[in-house]
């Protein structure tokens, strides 16, 4: 297994750890549960910059370039958590991707209508109160 494909399957396992704290679902992404009691409010907010909407790309990933306020990524997931640090999360048509510690990345993709949004969570992966969501940005992929 590629040091890519281990670092992916931490993040997800991460996720499925996150998603097992976080309870169910809402359709904008996992919902914090009463057992992580009260999450801050973070300062940050989060864009992105590329794919632009309506964009059409070809292939079968795109490179995706986020731009983040307000806050800085961190690379170790703790539950000492600060409003103002954190890691990005991709969505793609409302299912988690990704969870990344930076802010540029390739994602694969499927041909067809794309809807893209980005989360800013803190550092433990749950998100914050309010949820520091990017606009949707919804692009074409071809093959």
């Amino acid at each position: 297994m590629s040091h890519r494909h281990r670092r992916q399957s931490a993040r997800l396992a991460v996720a499925a750890f996150v998603f097992a704290l976080a309870g169910c679902t809402n359709g904008n992404g996992p919902s914090p549960s009463p057992t992580l009691g009260p999450r801050p409010a973070s300062p940050a907010t989060v864009e992105v910059v590329t794919p632009a909407q309506g964009q059409t790309v070809t292939g079968d990933t795109v490179h995706i370039v986020l731009k983040l306020s307000g806050a800085t990524i961190v690379s170790q997931t703790t539950t000492a958590i600060r409003p103002d640090e954190g890691h990005v999360h991709l969505y793609v048509n409302n299912v988690l991707v990704s969870m990344n510690y930076g802010l540029e990345q390739d994602i694969p993709v499927q041909p067809g209508s794309v809807d893209l949004k980005a989360e800013f969570v803190a550092a433990d992966h749950a998100p914050f109160d309010p949820r520091v969501w990017s606009s949707d940005v919804i692009f074409t992929v071809k093959p």
